[in-house]
């Protein structure tokens, strides 16, 4: 399950864009802290900071203790913004997260077992449909990861949400059908011989009709040894007399 990680913050004044921007020239990123029955306060943290805790990975599924001016509360961030060119934050929402409290997340997915599934050792190919899944959980219980053992699927085979043991109350958000997680696929140039065999078998069969004065002898040529002779041709049939003029 993911640790609660400490997070330093301060109360800021003013609101807007031009406030925003005094406070990233400072090296600060603003936020919004909102949720809860309190109202929405506006923060600053500092910005090298912030981004050591994105390069962890999983940024937006972390459970933070916001410390604001001494005051801690548990938080998880909602919305990161990012610049477009430096690819750096500008921007940070965090949600409080009381006691018990449920949330919807993007949880990420990872898969093992690749070196043991009978399929992949045929040559097949992990064909991953679903690289997170969004569940609705409880904020004690919000894992780092959701884990799928692949190592005893073969080509053709998959496994879906319900063959996953997911955290106690965790709940996908996707109820109505049981979608699938990943499978095993044949590899493209398997696909491709199959496609041709099909293909050719359900071909339909062309029959070659010999035409009339062919030879009779199969695969004989005109002239040749038991090859029916060419009419006009020498021992061959007579050809007709000539009309006569008319006058």
């Amino acid at each position: 399950m993911a640790q609660v990680q400490e997070l330093k913050a301060a109360a800021r004044e003013g609101r807007g864009k031009g406030p925003a921007y005094q406070t990233r020239l400072k090296g600060q990123i603003p936020g919004v802290m909102y949720g809860g029955d309190a109202q929405p306060e506006i923060v600053t943290v500092d910005g090298r900071t912030l981004e050591r805790h994105i390069e962890k990975g999983a940024f937006l599924t972390t459970l933070l203790m916001l410390d604001v001016n001494g005051k801690k509360t548990r938080v998880i961030p909602r919305q990161l913004q990012l610049d477009p060119v430096s690819d750096r934050p500008v921007h940070v929402d965090f949600m409080r997260l009381a006691e018990g409290a449920t949330v919807r997340l993007d949880i990420p997915v990872h898969f093992k077992g690749q070196g043991e599934s009978p399929g992949l050792k045929k040559g097949g190919v992990l064909n991953v449909v679903r690289h997170q899944m969004e569940l609705i959980l409880s904020a004690d219980r919000i894992p780092n990861e959701i884990v799928v053992d692949v190592s005893m699927l073969d080509i053709n085979e998959s496994i879906h949400i319900s063959a996953l043991t997911l955290p106690e109350g965790a709940k996908p958000t996707i109820r109505e059908r049981d979608f699938t997680i990943c499978s095993i696929v044949a590899p493209t140039s398997v696909i491709e011989e199959q496609r041709a065999a099909a293909a050719a078998a359900a071909a339909p069969a062309v029959e070659v009709v010999p035409a009339e004065g062919a030879a009779a002898a199969e695969g004989a040529a005109p002239g040749a040894p038991g090859a029916a002779p060419a009419a006009g041709a020498a021992g061959g049939a007579k050809a007709a007399p000539a009309a006569p003029a008319k006058k």
